[in-house]
């Protein structure tokens, strides 16, 4: 599960540490508390007369092309990685439009004997910037576009199984690019959850 995250990684820095050109439309940063359909930043990989890549804004909240309306069915935020390649709303974009979530860190919360629920914030010890792997889909019903996404998750690794079960995909640097299938290849690379250390702080005030 991840459904709140932080961004304050300046949107220059962020261009160019994935070698990215950025859209005119991006979402405002620093942003603390990123929440579910906000739109977020998103580095997907360019088309043949564009950038590599490309730094846009989506709205966090995947929506099948199904979907009659921005409120149909469950709100997609996350993507198991366990079933990307089968389940129906995600198995395309699995294979072809993938992308990367960047983030300054993400949230958990835990609950104590009496119900009262304790947020954590984790990111990387190293203090780099983390890239979630997402999903991406264009969407279209009545005059209303809107390009969304979903970020990956697979079962949390031993640092993260005491605060829940379920953690996003993080993408190592030397793996953006086999994430983003600049290969040329179409196939699903192994999901895994993150290898490097992993700093877990209580937030005391507000998100």
């Amino acid at each position: 599960m991840c459904g709140r995250f932080a961004v304050t990684l300046p949107q220059d820095a962020m261009a160019q540490l994935f070698n990215a050109r950025p859209a005119n439309d991006l979402p405002v940063v620093p942003n603390s508390n990123v929440c579910p359909t906000d739109d977020i930043h998103v580095i997907r990989r360019g088309g043949e007369d564009d950038a590599p890549r490309s730094l846009e804004a989506m709205r966090w909240g995947f929506l099948p092309r199904w979907y009659k309306t921005l409120k149909d069915g469950p709100l997609l935020i996350n993507a198991r990685a366990e079933t990307v390649a089968e389940k129906p709303a995600f198995r395309d974009a699995a294979r072809h439009r993938r992308c990367l979530i960047p983030a300054s860190g993400f949230y958990e919360w835990t609950k104590d004997e009496s119900g009262a629920k304790q947020p954590w914030y984790i990111t990387r010890t190293d203090e780099a910037p983390i890239a979630f792997a997402g999903l991406w889909q264009d969407w279209e019903r009545n005059g209303v576009a809107c390009r969304t996404a979903a970020i990956v998750t697979c079962a949390a690794n031993a640092e993260m199984a005491d605060l829940h079960h379920r953690m996003p995909v993080i993408v190592e640097p030397e793996e953006w690019a086999l994430w983003l299938g600049e290969d040329g290849k179409a196939e699903l690379p192994k999901l895994r959850a993150q290898p490097a250390p992993l700093n877990f702080k209580p937030v005391t005030g507000p998100l």
